[in-house]
């Protein structure tokens, strides 16, 4: 007993007696404590990636092949990333009725916002791609209209418009209107270029240019947006510019030559 009683009175007892506790605590911590919070996360992506394999065996395998490696009536999906199936899929793009269309139009979409990400996260993980982009890279804060309408006018409009309302293109291809069209959806369009469209990857336009050019679209098609000048013909679309300069510019032309003509044969019988 006068011995027990020594060794507690020893000054590293206290501390040997903390040690124990710690490692008893943290023991039946890892025994009994849920699944580490990594860990569960890697759970719950392994599920989505199986529920969207799921979905794409049943609307996708048959164009685009049972591993997205791509078919004849379809491309590879293999890296285009998260992005374009998100964008293909919630416009209704995707799941195209046929594939031999000079262009696979916007249509109501089939699958909820749940599924369209169980099947991005799929395509996803076949390699690396383009993300989803967040509000905060789309969003309205500290975006530069006036700067977005000038890379706009370089970039977009030789198809889009100037204002965005759309355009043909060769072979019955056309440029979509992009009025009306998400934030969200303009960014992934610029990040992934789908079907037609060049893709301007970071490295082309950054961040903040893609926030600079939604913006500008917001503000030039936005329900608060008036025309002054009344009926705005650029805005319109290049064909209805071109039908009015053929109708009026020509017939412009027309009327004056009659008018000289007129006037010519008139001052020969004086």
């Amino acid at each position: 007993m006068k011995k027990l009683s020594a060794r507690r009175r020893h000054p590293l007892a206290a501390l040997v007696v903390l040690l124990l506790a710690l490692a008893c605590t943290g023991g039946l911590y890892a025994v009994f404590a849920p699944a580490d919070k990594a860990q569960a996360d890697e759970t719950a992506q392994s599920l989505t990636i199986e529920e969207g394999k799921k979905l794409y065996t049943v609307g996708c395998a048959s164009c685009h092949g049972t591993g997205g490696q791509g078919t004849s009536d379809g491309p590879s999906l293999v890296g285009v990333g998260a992005a374009a199936v998100d964008f293909q899929v919630s416009t209704g793009r995707m799941p195209a009725a046929t594939s031999q269309a000079a262009q696979i139009p916007r249509k109501k979409n089939i699958y909820s916002q749940a599924e369209i990400d169980q099947l991005a996260a799929y395509i996803a993980s076949l390699g690396a791609g383009p993300a989803v982009p967040t509000e905060e890279q789309y969003g309205p804060e500290g975006a530069d209209a006036a700067k977005g309408g000038e890379l706009f006018r370089n970039n977009c409009a030789q198809c889009h418009n100037f204002t965005g309302k759309g355009g043909a293109l060769t072979h019955g291809k056309y440029a979509p209107d992009l009025e009306g069209v998400t934030p969200k959806h303009i960014y992934e369009a610029m990040l992934t270029g789908p079907q037609n469209m060049p893709s301007f990857p970071d490295s082309t336009l950054s961040e903040q240019n893609k926030k600079d050019v939604i913006a500008y679209l917001n503000a030039v098609n936005g329900e608060e947006t008036e025309s002054y000048g009344g009926l705005a013909l650029g805005g319109i679309g290049p064909v209805a510019e071109g039908l009015f300069a053929w109708i009026f510019g020509l017939g412009a032309l027309i009327a004056v030559a009659v008018w000289v003509a007129a006037r010519t044969a008139k001052a020969k019988k004086s």
